[in-house]
């Protein structure tokens, strides 16, 4: 693997890490098919309870996967995945431009 490849990889291991979990893909897919929802949304569509929901969306926060947005009292969350897909998309070319070669 080129050097450039290779260090886009390696800035992609904490998003192949935050997206690992199973809890984590299931809330992000129900943010990227119902658009914005609270934490007690969430909690509402799945099996898990409202600390590890917390727990879970701080960590796709972090990672710039989700993207937060107070209104009032309540903090609305909606997937935000420009960023992660950019960089996924320049590891597949500079892949595909190693493959090339």
């Amino acid at each position: 693997m080129s050097h450039k490849a290779l260090s886009i990889f390696q800035d992609c291991i904490p998003l192949f890490q935050v997206l690992s979990d199973n809890h984590r893909q299931s809330i992000l897919l129900m943010l990227s098919e119902k658009g914005k929802m609270t934490v007690n949304e969430i909690t509402e569509q799945s099996t898990l309870s409202r600390p590890a929901i917390s727990h879970h969306l701080k960590l796709l926060l972090e990672k710039g996967l989700i993207s937060v947005e107070q209104k009032g009292t309540q903090r609305y969350y909606s997937a935000s995945l420009r960023a992660s897909v950019d960089l996924l998309k320049e590891l597949v070319a500079a892949l595909e431009e190693e493959c090339l070669k």
